[in-house]
């Protein structure tokens, strides 16, 4: 597994998108230190973007690196390798590859511009890390269609239909139900509805870090009584561990039980 996540990664890093994807941050942080001398507001801009573009890229590269590899996964299936490591070893070389292009991106100017000496360190470190969660979540799905439908065309379209459903229509759905039932007492539902959507809760752990909570009235106090203490956010973080895991388990069992 560990040599075909190298060549994956290896393969994906020697990529021009991987240097595009980079590139693109690197800039979009420069011009924002430039336009701006508040990290926690660059910060902020950098997080209403990277919560709705990070999942779409990561599950388009993942879609249109499994279908393009096809070939290649067929040849390594007819050797004696686990099929577990090779999907595996597949999926962790393009969600790293695509994790270290963000982190590099965004890290170049941030530190060149001081953020370890800035108060403004554990909202940057808090937008990493959610932003490689969503990585890493959104590829494993991508894989999972992938696996799941031969057909390219359909396999594009569940992806991005995937993505238009968690980045914006179950938040359009969420504020119906809550408009619609405003008369019953909806702080659980709120919260359970935020843990099953990881764009949500990543938004939402990013927004309290950054203390803004209040700019969302009587739902953002909610959100602060749960998710601003330690017990939340170690919930929070589980929730995302466990968004990412479950759909690498089936990776393992679609890829064990289909025939190739």
């Amino acid at each position: 597994m560990l040599k075909i996540l190298k060549y994956s990664f290896y393969d994906l890093i020697r990529s021009r998108w991987s240097y595009v994807y980079l590139a693109f941050y690197l800039l979009l942080g420069s011009v924002l230190l430039f336009l701006n001398n508040d990290l926690s507001k660059a910060v902020i801009t950098l997080m209403n973007v990277i919560v709705v573009l990070t999942p779409l890229i990561g599950t388009i590269f993942g879609i249109m690196y499994y279908y393009s590899s096809r070939e290649f996964t067929e040849l390594l299936l007819a050797q004696p390798i686990k099929r577990r490591n090779i999907f595996l070893g597949q999926y962790l070389g393009v969600a790293l590859s695509l994790s270290a292009s963000l982190i590099i991106g965004l890290g170049i100017p941030f530190v060149a511009y001081g953020i370890f000496y800035s108060g403004a360190i554990w909202d940057y470190i808090t937008l990493l890390i959610t932003a490689t969660f969503l990585t890493l979540i959104f590829t494993a799905l991508a894989f999972n269609i992938a696996i799941s439908t031969e057909n390219r065309i359909k396999g594009f379209g569940y992806a991005i239909l995937l993505w238009l459903f968690m980045a914006v229509i179950y938040d359009g759905i969420f504020l119906l139900g809550l408009v619609m039932f405003s008369e019953y007492p909806l702080e659980n539902f709120s919260l359970i509805a935020t843990l099953f959507n990881p764009i949500d809760l990543s938004r939402i752990l990013i927004l309290l870090k950054l203390d803004i909570s209040a700019l969302m009235g009587y739902t953002g106090a909610v959100f602060q009584k749960f998710f601003g203490t330690n017990q939340g956010l170690f919930i929070s973080l589980g929730v995302l561990f466990v968004w990412a895991i479950t759909p690498i388990w089936r990776i393992v069992a679609k890829s064990n039980k289909k025939d190739f």
